[in-house]
């Protein structure tokens, strides 16, 4: 009988699996990063507890391209700087992917707010333009002229928490308790430019980063960058603390009870 490919994998096949991911090459990604401060309460306003604000209310947008083994891959976060104890790093609020494949491991393993979108990367000659786009809309555009080589930095490692819960089947809360993630990446350069130019923010009812002006532009940068990834949870949070901000991840309004508003609605107000 042929073998059925649903069917179960070797012990053998596993290892060989478990073996690849633990020998991956460097994949070096071309990406523009934008650094705002924005207004503190509303920095405050979407952390789950038990991250808390910075000192600076930051916000960092990161919108890269890559050539993953002959696929191309557009990957963007949109973060928030926020405190977890003695820890500093970012909160993503939402991380748009170009393939089903980076979205699915990233959510499922780290719980990172991934979710499908368009991701573009675009130079020609000094003129730099990148945006982060989902259901027709482009709500963030990062644009300008490069105006020289920075420094390479030195390798740095970069903190991000996530929050890794699954939705009950009954739609009452978590079926399992959510816990709190560290994601540690250990980030090389080796080319790093400065961008002068703006930042876009743009309305969208789905993915509402407006709500985190643009109050002092601190850098924009274009670069060629690598990185690894490791992942731990730290600890187990209140479902109940953290409920209210679930609606950060879906766009399913019937597992929120959140709909967007209407251009009807939207207009009346």
């Amino acid at each position: 009988m042929a073998r059925v490919r649903y069917g179960p994998r070797s012990e053998a096949e596993i290892q060989a699996a478990k073996s690849s991911r633990a020998v991956l090459p460097d994949i070096w990604s071309t990406g523009v990063v934008a650094v705002w401060e924005s207004d503190p309460e509303a920095v405050a306003q979407v952390l789950p507890p038990p991250l808390k604000p910075t000192e600076r209310a930051l916000v960092r947008v990161n919108i890269s391209q890559v050539d993953l083994f002959g696929t191309p891959l557009g990957a963007g976060s949109f973060a928030v700087s926020a405190q977890h104890g003695a820890h500093t790093g970012w909160y993503p609020l939402v991380m748009p992917m170009s393939t089903e494949r980076a979205l699915i491991g990233g959510r499922e393993v780290f719980g990172e707010p991934k979710k499908l979108g368009e991701i573009t990367v675009s130079r020609d000659g000094d003129r730099v333009t990148a945006t982060l786009a989902r259901h027709g809309i482009t709500f963030v555009e990062v644009r300008g002229r490069v105006s020289g080589e920075l420094p390479l930095p030195e390798p740095v490692e970069k903190l991000d928490f996530y929050f890794k819960f699954l939705p009950a089947v009954d739609g009452e809360g978590f079926d399992l308790e959510p816990v709190l993630v560290h994601c540690l990446r250990n980030e090389r350069v080796r080319r790093l430019e400065r961008v002068d130019g703006e930042v876009v923010l743009r309305e969208s009812p789905y993915d509402p980063v407006v709500d985190l002006p643009v109050r002092r532009l601190l850098e924009i940068t274009i670069g060629e960058k690598t990185s690894d990834q490791r992942g731990r949870v730290v600890e187990r949070v209140s479902a109940q603390a953290l409920l209210p901000y679930i609606h950060q991840r879906y766009d399913d309004v019937q597992q929120v009870l959140d709909a967007p508003a209407t251009p009807a609605s939207a207009g009346s107000e």
